[in-house]
This record gives C-alpha cells, structure tokens and sequence, in this order.
C-alpha cells in the first residue's frame, strides 16, 4: 500500500511531467533570484497545473526536478545565461501514458446536432496497439457503430489528436469525421440521452 508521501510525490511528477511535455522546453534565466517561482509560473499556466501554486513549496519544486532527473526523464541544460528545461524519450513516454490516462471530454450544455465519427484502420501487426485505442475510446465514452467506427456527439478533436500522437497513428490511420446524420441514429441518441 503507497504511503501518503509516495501519492503526493507521484502526484507532483506527474503534474510536472504533464506540464513539461504540453509546454516543450522551459526555459529561465539562471541569474533571475526568482528561479523556481518563474519555473513553477510556467507549468501552472496549463488550468490542469493551478493546483500547484497552492500545494507546491519550494523545497517540493526542487525535489520534484532532481528526482525527474536522477530518474532520466527530464534534461536540464544551461546555455547563454538561461536555464532549458525539457523532457528526454523516457519522460516523454511517461507523461504521454499519464496525459491518456488523465483524458477526459468535457460535455457542453447543448449539443450541436453533429456527431463526431471516429474511423480507425490499424494493421494487424500492430494489433496490441488497435485494441488499446479501442478500450480508450470505449473508456472516452464512444459509442461503437462497427468494429472500428465509433461516434461521438461533442466537439473532440483535440482529444483524438492527443490519441493519435500517442498510439503513433497518421491522419490516414485515425480519422475524425464530422457529420450531420447517422442513419438509424435513434439507439445512439438514447444512449447520450439526447431525445
């Protein structure tokens, strides 16, 4: 059972490592005296991350990026006065697992009238990665119409492009359609509770 003080480091490395893999490079100038404050600044902008203004000390913040780094999953590098921070593939690997499993669509109040399609054609030899995006987007709450067609009444682009990056599909192997009419649409608009 994780202790109380694994949970909350577990939490602070992966808001951290969310942050950094959204935003690219961080980059500080290594003279400012408000070094870790202009760090910590950056990741908050992302609404996910305001959090850690309230909950983050300092101490934390530098406990979170040396154990990122004895880790390997971030590089901090000093270059011409500034500081870059950045993510190496394993951090990279890490923060996309906890971006996709921290995924979630946000429902509007009204639906447009237009549903989402999602249309997938992975190659059996890639076969692990077609069944996982199929359990996302079944976990995301899509509506399965064929084996590898799936519906979806609220705007989700950003969502799917997020899925795409991850699972390392092109635009040919994922596709997002946005349509007017489904025939035979009445089991689907019951299951969003849209009639």
């Amino acid at each position: 059972m994780p202790t109380a003080k694994i949970i909350k480091r577990n939490f602070y490395v992966k808001t951290v490592l969310k942050a950094i893999f959204i935003i690219g490079i961080i980059t500080v100038a290594s003279t400012s005296p408000y070094f870790w404050p202009n760090v910590l600044k950056k990741i908050s902008k992302r609404g996910e991350c305001q959090k850690l203004l309230k909950t983050f000390k300092r101490n934390k913040v530098l406990d979170t990026f040396s154990y990122l780094k004895s880790k390997g999953m971030i590089k901090i590098k000093e270059s011409n006065k500034q500081i870059y921070i950045s993510l190496t593939d394993k951090g990279k690997r890490w923060a996309g697992k906890y971006q996709i499993n921290d995924l979630k669509i946000k429902k509007p109040k009204t639906w447009d009238k237009k549903w989402r399609i999602a249309i997938f054609d992975v190659k059996n030899e890639h076969c692990i990665k077609r069944e996982s995006l199929r359990g996302k987007l079944k976990q995301l709450d899509f509506y399965q119409i064929q084996k590898s067609v799936w519906a979806y009444p609220y705007e989700c682009t950003e969502e799917v492009n997020l899925l795409r990056k991850f699972f390392g599909l092109s635009k040919n192997e994922l596709k997002i359609l946005l349509v007017e009419k489904i025939e035979e649409d009445q089991e689907i608009k019951e299951y969003y509770r849209l009639i």
